[in-house]
């Protein structure tokens, strides 16, 4: 099954404006998310679907490749939707953000492999464990709940599964009990097409998650577990801490 990575990268972002072409390491941000796609050892492609031409500019620059969506688009899935038409002859789409520069590539492999293998499923998703409480308690922090299978069943900004009498050491029992999804999917294109027409849900609307859409509407994704993730650049702290991070490589 041939497969694709496309990439949604936003101009405006709201917490850090213009974050994809800060370039302080000596290339613009987006240039940094696209070589460590481009490590993924299952991926036939790599394409940026940008919202600006400034964006594809700077993708094509350093010999990335990029297309200019409809920058009216609502969210990044819709975005890679409309770019996955540019990719006809990938059976699998992977929505990797803009903004994880150093997302694994071995995580991204692992959700590739595991859609493949999962024919049942629609859409495959990464998730790491959960260890300390303040970041169980975080609404930024998306947890999920699974099946015994491996099929998420739920995926929230508060705590889940609540613990209703707390104890410390359930954050180090084994296997973990609390999951921190990672914002990484892998989609059938098939389904990416019908998931972009399906209409807005309850459940994603109030927990302003779009993956819950798919649960909603009877889909199923397959959750693939890694130990850790590097975090994703949303403030300019972030962006800070990856520059000297990439100093001390």
């Amino acid at each position: 099954m041939k497969t694709a990575i496309i990439i949604p990268a936003r101009l405006q972002s709201t917490r850090l404006p213009r974050k994809m072409l800060l370039a302080e390491t000596g290339k613009p941000l987006i240039q940094h998310t696209v070589e460590a796609a481009r490590k993924c050892r299952l991926a036939d492609r790599v394409l940026v679907a940008a919202d600006a031409p400034e964006i594809v500019e700077a993708v094509r620059r350093g010999g990335g490749e990029a297309v200019l969506t409809d920058p009216a688009h609502a969210s990044g899935t819709d975005r890679i939707a409309e770019a996955a038409a540019a990719v006809p002859e990938c059976d699998l789409i992977v929505n990797l953000q803009g903004d994880e520069p150093e997302m694994n590539p071995a995580a991204v492999d692992r959700a590739i492999e595991l859609l493949r293998n999962t024919p049942q499923a629609n859409a495959a998703t990464v998730v790491c464990p959960i260890r300390e409480r303040a970041v169980l308690e975080d609404p930024a922090c998306v947890k999920v709940v699974c099946r015994h299978d491996g099929r998420a069943l739920y995926f929230s900004r508060s705590p889940i599964p609540h613990a209703r009498t707390w104890r410390e050491e359930l954050l180090h029992q084994e296997p973990p009990l609390f999951w921190q999804h990672l914002g990484l999917y892998v989609y059938r294109r098939d389904f990416l097409l019908q998931f972009s027409r399906l209409p807005v849900s309850t459940l994603e609307t109030t927990e302003m998650l779009e993956q819950l859409r798919i649960l909603q509407a009877g889909g199923e994704i397959v959750v693939a577990a890694v130990e850790k993730q590097a975090k994703g650049i949303d403030t300019p702290e972030d962006y800070r801490a990856f520059v000297s991070r990439l100093g001390k490589c």
